[in-house]
């Protein structure tokens, strides 16, 4: 299991198989290949990421809820497994989160039913970051896409 570290100073990569975490001043950046392990510790350290920053409770699970959500799309297609980079920073009274994915013809597209329909099962990962950070947006990469998520964050908290 993979533990975060508390920022006294320069915190020193953790890896193991398939997860390298690498601390930032305003984040971080982890490179996973896409496990449900490796998702369970992502949204851990998202949490304690952007709480740890100054930011309250809600706008880190708001980071956390979408950061899994755009992981969970990169599973979708390309494959459990799949490498992906997930990257998470405060930019003053905001949070970017950022994830990459090595397939860029595959573009984030609404299929089916209204969000709030009884029928839907699946298919509300758009709606999601729509109404958490408006204005997301995917670029294409040298190797794949990124789509990259502002999350306004209002509630600084005193540290």
């Amino acid at each position: 299991m993979h533990q975060t570290q508390a920022r006294t100073g320069p915190v020193a990569p953790q890896a193991s198989c398939g997860f390298y975490l690498m601390h930032r001043d305003d984040g971080f950046a982890l490179h996973m290949h896409a496990s449900p392990e490796h998702l369970q510790q992502m949204r851990q350290v998202v949490f304690e990421t952007v709480t740890g920053s100054g930011i309250g409770k809600e706008v880190a699970e708001s980071a956390r809820l979408v950061a899994s959500e755009l992981v969970g799309n990169a599973v979708r297609l390309c494959g459990p497994w799949a490498p992906v980079v997930v990257q998470v920073c405060r930019q003053g009274d905001r949070v970017l989160v950022q994830v990459h994915d090595p397939e860029p013809a595959a573009l984030p597209e609404r299929r089916g039913p209204a969000p709030d329909s009884a029928e839907a099962q699946t298919g509300r990962g758009l709606w999601i970051l729509d109404a958490l950070a408006p204005g997301w947006r995917v670029e294409p990469t040298p190797v794949g896409k990124q789509i990259t998520c502002t999350l306004p964050a209002p509630d600084l908290v005193s540290l």
